[in-house]
């Protein structure tokens, strides 16, 4: 199949991209950069230039391919509600290419936040709050079911890692407690994040590429959820610096949903699909320290 990776370079279509090739799947990698171009190739795919708000590169992809992983998001969390605007044209001008075509159309969405609730695969998206914007793309994403394209969504968890590389929503407590000298959590800490090896959620976006009934929701985790006092503590004990609490509002505008429980399950999804997670887990990342500058 030859598929169409937008965010190909990124934090997970660095790791599905090789995924695809190894299973013996072409890939064409949107990219913004030479370096991001390098890489697809290096990786066994062919680059094709532009971004998410490049319409005209995502229709091109698209058209050219037999199946579409949407991967590109833009995390500046200073300009959310741009990004989320721009992921959501990007989606219709992808979905228009695809209509009715019966090809496979995967994109990367959130785990749902209900707190007190682990959320699992027939739980709703999220629609409302800082990040409602992405659950409402989502939705649209699995509606596209009606109209002759195979569409999922595999909903990751708030920390996708890699042990010395990426760490999900903790790069941001990370770096926090760098710059303050404080590893900090929200409230009590007692609110629950999930988490997933990087390599593992590769993995299932090929599965979902191959296999996923149209409308079918995905989930990639492995962790089911890590209190936030437990991550701001291992982070600080790696970093040597105190652990405290502090207001939401430290964090900026991603700061509300810090304070959210969220865990969430894959039970649905490894009984379903087989797969299962094989990576280590995030407080074993995070306390083997080695974070990226």
């Amino acid at each position: 199949m030859r598929v169409f990776v937008t965010g190909a370079s990124g934090s997970i279509g660095s790791v599905v991209v090789p995924e695809l090739v190894a299973a013996g799947h072409e890939v064409l990698g949107l990219v913004r950069s030479d370096a991001a171009a390098a890489y697809v190739t290096s990786a066994g795919g062919t680059p094709l230039r532009g971004d998410l708000t490049d319409l005209d590169s995502l229709r091109d992809g698209a058209t050219q391919a037999d199946g579409v992983i949407n991967l590109a998001f833009s995390n500046d969390w200073s300009n959310l509600e741009q990004g989320i605007d721009d992921e959501g044209r990007a989606v219709q001008t992808l979905a228009a290419a695809l209509a009715g075509s019966g090809k496979p159309f995967v994109h990367a969405g959130l785990t749902p936040m209900m707190p007190g609730h682990i959320s699992t695969e027939e739980d709703p998206n999220t629609t409302t709050g800082p990040v409602g914007g992405r659950g409402r793309t989502a939705d649209a994403v699995l509606a596209l079911a009606a109209e002759g394209v195979r569409s999922s969504v595999v909903r990751l968890p708030r920390s996708v890692h890699q042990r010395g590389a990426q760490y999900g929503f903790c790069t941001v407590l990370i770096n926090a407690a760098r710059e303050t000298g404080v590893s900090a959590y929200v409230g009590d800490g007692t609110q629950r994040w999930p988490a997933v090896d990087r390599r593992d959620a590769g993995v299932l976006f090929r599965i979902a590429l191959e296999e996923a009934e149209p409308g079918t929701v995905l989930h990639p985790v492995a962790d089911e959820g890590d209190t936030m006092k437990t991550l701001a503590e291992t982070i600080g004990g790696v970093l040597s610096v105190p652990v405290e609490s502090v207001p939401p509002e430290r964090f900026g505008v991603i700061g509300r949903m810090f304070a959210l429980d969220m865990p969430s399950s894959s039970a649905l999804t490894q009984k379903r699909f087989g797969w299962q997670p094989t990576g280590p887990s995030l407080i074993d990342d995070l306390a083997a320290g080695g974070y990226p500058e």
